[in-house]
């Protein structure tokens, strides 16, 4: 059996890029010919490791459901599946004593699920910052008062605004839920010092990791470290495992007690018709049948990125973020938002949003994909308090953009262009972009677009490509 295939440790993160399922793969453009696509919308999605996909077809002669099933094959899923789990506890530092491995679809669906299980009331404060993700922002708003961490014209979190709010609202805070790092503009803030802050002001603190984790090692520590992370939410999808899966890490006393928030099958110790007796963590909080082949996949792409080495892997990523910035920051008529010093690549991600002139955010996105095969990613990124912020958006700005939105024309929605890298991109790949935006930026692009004003999108006039052609189901 092969539940998890060996790798061979490259010796190179180059190696690495032979590995990217896909990553030779030409599209069409505007001028009729193929060109390689490159792929620089990482901080959305990451593509597969071959590694990961080979192991996920060695699985599948296996697949079954898990637990409680005397058959072989449920034997061996569920190995598989608990074997992945303490792989996702490893890599990511807990211990089974302290700590539960909560597997689910992804970040989001992590942190709606905490946002139940801990019981929090309207009296309750969580406090989030400016730059969260609406996954770490909207399910908070539901269960207790939210105030936010300021951030500054940069896009930084200001620590000592954190220390106002503990100080203001000592007693109440029971979470502090913040990102490990942005994925608007790479921003990275101390996870671990502003741990230490908020567990001596009595509260506990969730650091959504989704972006995060693929680029730096991110480690629980022990409960009894000041600077322990209380909770951790990652997704597969963004740490080359696009099969559907993520995790909730947390302190095993959380979940310990309480109703989870789906109840069914897997759940349970016993039911009657008039009582339940739940199950221990982690099965309780896994209601139904799991997405097993997702947590195989997801734990393979962490055995080969702990085998790449993190550090290795942050210090490729920062220098091609260093070279990026360099380039971009000659372009005339472009305006690159956050941090834009090269010589700090390496205290951020590789996250750089960008504005070109006074074009919609739409038409720079659609230019580089149809006439140079880049794929990047336009819009406010589900961070829309966030990006408005940086853009400098007034009151007024963002009534009338509400007010547009539900009357059904998104034509000019705020927003700002994104590329974003991962271990497997080169600087090659950003001396096209840089060819490209400077082309862009003096108006020398062939095609003619006209925008969908019920989508904001735009579109070549003229040029439609077959998508069939590429992948019918």
């Amino acid at each position: 059996m092969k539940t998890f295939r060996e790798t061979v440790k490259p010796s190179d993160l180059s190696l690495l890029r032979q590995r990217i399922v896909g990553i030779n793969t030409k599209v069409p453009l505007f001028n009729g010919t193929l060109s390689p696509y490159i792929f620089l919308d990482n901080a959305a999605s990451t593509p597969v490791l071959t590694d990961v996909l080979d192991t996920v077809n060695d699985f599948m002669p296996w697949y079954s459901s898990v637990h409680r099933g005397s058959g072989l094959k449920s034997r061996i899923a569920t190995e598989a599946y608990e074997q992945a789990r303490s792989t996702v506890a490893e890599f990511f530092g807990a211990n089974n004593s302290d700590h539960l491995v909560i597997f689910g679809k992804n970040t989001t669906e992590a942190i709606n699920k905490l946002s139940y299980r801990l019981q929090l009331s309207k009296k309750d404060v969580v406090l989030i910052s400016l730059l969260e993700h609406h996954s770490n922002d909207l399910p908070w708003r539901q269960v207790a008062q939210v105030r936010r961490i300021k951030v500054d014209h940069e896009g930084n979190l200001i620590e000592e605004d954190l220390e106002r709010l503990l100080e203001k609202f000592k007693g109440r805070v029971k979470l502090v839920a913040i990102s490990g790092g942005s994925n608007v503009t790479g921003y990275i803030p101390d996870i671990y010092g502003i741990a230490k802050k908020v567990h001596a002001a009595g509260a506990r603190i969730l650091v959504d990791c989704a972006q995060l984790a693929p680029h730096r090692r991110v480690q629980m520590k022990e409960l009894d470290d000041p600077e322990h992370l209380d909770y951790i939410a990652v997704s597969a999808h963004k740490m080359y495992a696009p099969f559907g899966t993520g995790a909730l890490i947390g302190r095993r006393d959380t979940f310990e007690s309480g109703i989870p928030e789906l109840c069914g099958g897997g759940t349970i110790d016993v039911v009657t018709t008039k009582q339940v007796e739940w199950t221990a963590p982690p099965d309780r909080e896994e209601a139904g049948t799991p997405n097993i082949v997702g947590a195989v996949a997801f734990a393979k792409a962490l055995k080969l990125l702990s085998s790449a080495g993190m550090d290795k892997i942050a210090a490729h990523e920062a220098e091609l973020t260093g070279y990026a910035l360099e380039k971009l920051n000659k372009i005339t008529g472009l305006t690159v938002f956050g941090d834009t010093d090269p010589s700090l690549a390496s205290s951020r991600l590789g996250v750089i949003p960008f504005k070109v002139n006074k074009m919609p955010h739409g038409l720079v996105g659609e230019i580089l994909s149809t006439e140079w095969g880049i794929g990047v990613r336009s819009g406010c990124f589900c961070a829309h308090p966030y990006v408005t912020h940086l853009l400098d958006v007034s009151r007024q700005g963002l009534e009338r953009f509400r007010t547009e939105v539900l009357d059904g024309d998104r034509s000019n929605m705020p927003g700002v262009a994104r590329v974003s890298f991962g271990m497997y991109n080169t600087k090659a790949e950003i001396d096209v972009l840089a060819e490209a935006l400077n082309k862009i930026t003096t108006g020398e692009y062939e095609g003619t677009y006209r925008q969908e004003k019920s989508t904001g999108n735009f579109y070549a006039l003229g040029w439609e490509p077959d998508l069939s052609r590429f992948f019918k189901l």
